[in-house]
């Protein structure tokens, strides 16, 4: 069977951003299955279906393209936005840490990526939005891992973009800023603290649950995604909401050594 509406698998779909935008895919028309790692006592809510998934399993990943691609006969837009955040400085996360963070934000997008093409391939179109932040193309201290793992993120979506245009398939990046949900509670604490970093990494956790009480609204970042799944002409970037284009539009046009200044600046770093 072929669906009649174009058909949408969002990744990290129970909560904050990801419930946002299968919702808001849902109402722009998608037929819409969204995941998570526990779905059962989830209220379906929306016109979205959810499905139990778990990024970092190769198995997970395919039995859940299979189930979409057998029960609709197309995927048009695969949304990766499946994440969890790191703390602390570089030298007190463990290696395995590091290889946890990659596994899910990294090569869990990568497994969704390479489970759907065969399909988007197929059928000669297709749109892969993978969520990567406004820490893809700035600095993180303190949440270095996590960082990494979003510039990773934007040269893998760029890469990919230009090896799949002529199959009709395009790989497109959100650039959130701070957005209000609960993604601090999803987050790898250090594995070996060292007394020498233990307050400025207080202080890096201040600033950043300042930043996610006063940050956008989901529905902001969902919007940007909507537009990235619809739009006749897409963008390879969307930066969500007012901060992260302002940020974006700095990282630009400000001389390295002042915006360096600035970095220091906003995370209370010394010197």
């Amino acid at each position: 069977m072929t669906a009649a509406r174009p058909v949408a698998l969002v990744t990290g779909a129970t909560s904050g951003i990801g419930k946002a935008a299968a919702v808001a895919l849902a109402g722009a028309g998608f037929e819409v299955m969204g995941t998570g790692r526990d779905t059962a006592r989830i209220t379906p809510r929306g016109g979205v279906t959810y499905l139990d998934l778990d990024v970092s399993s190769d198995e997970s990943v395919a039995a859940v393209v299979q189930r979409v691609t057998g029960r609709f006969g197309r995927l048009d837009v695969l949304v990766n936005n499946a994440g969890i955040g790191s703390a602390g400085a570089a030298e007190e996360n463990s290696v395995a840490q590091a290889q946890r963070v990659f596994d899910v934000n990294v090569f869990g997008l990568i497994r969704m990526t390479r489970a759907v093409l065969p399909h988007m391939r197929a059928q000669g179109s297709g749109r892969i939005i993978n969520m990567s932040s406004v820490l893809g193309f700035l600095p993180a201290p303190y949440g270095a891992l996590y960082a990494a793992s979003k510039h990773a993120v934007e040269g893998y979506s760029e890469s990919v973009d230009h090896e799949v245009r002529e199959h009709g398939v395009r790989v497109l990046l959100i650039e959130p800023s701070y957005t209000s949900t609960g993604f601090d509670a999803n987050v790898v604490q250090p594995d070996t603290p060292l007394p020498v970093y233990a307050q400025q990494r207080r202080i890096a956790g201040q600033v950043v649950a300042a930043g996610l009480k006063d940050g956008d609204d989901p529905a902001t970042v969902a919007k940007a995604i909507v537009a990235a799944a619809t739009d006749p002409k897409p963008k390879l970037r969307y930066t969500a909401g007012p901060a992260a284009g302002r940020v974006s539009t700095l990282r630009r046009i400000i001389p390295a050594r002042t915006f360096d200044r600035q970095i220091r600046k906003l995370n209370r770093l010394a010197g």
